[in-house]
């Protein structure tokens, strides 16, 4: 395959010396070769800092400092960036091999996206074990909006003019700046482009990451995103908030309950 085009990656990271040699590895060893790698670590206290190092001379940079979260780290990433499409991989989470290859593929037939994503994301366990597959197909911004704002995020790909157009990630929002990204890149482009036939990327499911901490925290933020964004007061995404908030709530009553 021809080389010519750069993608960049960026890994944020905190204290995560169990997880990010395999996500470093997961980069470093795709077939498609033009990478920019970037990890933004906001100031490990454990040796994460010493397994970066083992692999400091394959990495074009690295950065370690106090950060304002996530989003803030990942901007730092996207604000270095100079490839023509822009993604993060969470330092838990992994890329497949094949991965920026498909996406290279993908860009190729359609120069002008906003967005290149793979349908299929698989979920591993903490040892790295698959545990199930998932399928999301996402057509347009108004499926996000209204319908399923679930976005995958693992081994998604983004136009890198774009984003910075667009003035990146919303430092602001915690838990779901992924979704706010995507409604704010649909609503100046509207392709979205994917890959179909097979899973790119792995999303590790254990108990410290963000999503299983968040609770009402997430569904709190995610209903923030898509009223900032216009959806729909009667939507399906947005009653499915409220399914949601109502399952939470439940939980903690039974548990009040069952302490009594």
């Amino acid at each position: 395959m021809n080389n010519e085009i750069k993608i960049s990656i960026i890994t944020p990271s905190y204290n995560q010396r169990e997880f990010i040699e395999q996500t470093i590895l997961s980069v470093l060893n795709q077939t498609y070769k033009n990478i920019e790698y970037i990890i933004v670590d906001g100031g490990s206290t454990d040796n994460t800092l010493e397994i970066i190092d083992k692999y400091r001379d394959r990495i074009d940079v690295v950065i370690s400092e106090k950060d304002k979260g996530q989003s803030d780290a990942i901007n730092k990433g996207f604000k270095l960036a100079s490839g023509n499409l822009v993604g993060w991989i969470n330092s838990d989470d992994l890329l497949y091999s094949d991965c920026v290859e498909r996406i290279v593929e993908l860009y190729h037939r359609h120069p002008d996206g906003s967005i290149y994503y793979p349908v299929v994301l698989d979920y591993i366990d903490r040892e790295g074990k698959l545990l199930y597959e998932s399928t999301r197909k996402i057509p347009n911004r108004n499926h996000l909006l209204n319908k399923n704002y679930g976005v995958i995020q693992q081994g998604s790909f983004y136009n890198r003019d774009l984003v910075k157009q667009i003035g990146y990630l919303d430092e602001s929002i915690y838990y779901c700046m992924d979704l706010d990204l995507w409604l704010r890149l649909l609503n100046e482009n509207d392709k979205i482009y994917s890959c179909q036939s097979h899973a790119l990327a792995a999303f590790r499911m254990w108990e410290d990451t963000k999503t299983n901490q968040a609770g009402m925290r997430f569904v709190q933020n995610t209903k923030q995103v898509l009223d900032s964004q216009g959806a729909r007061i009667f939507s399906y995404a947005k009653l499915h908030l409220f399914y949601m908030t109502c399952r939470i709530w439940g939980g903690q009553i039974k548990r009040r309950i069952m302490k009594k």
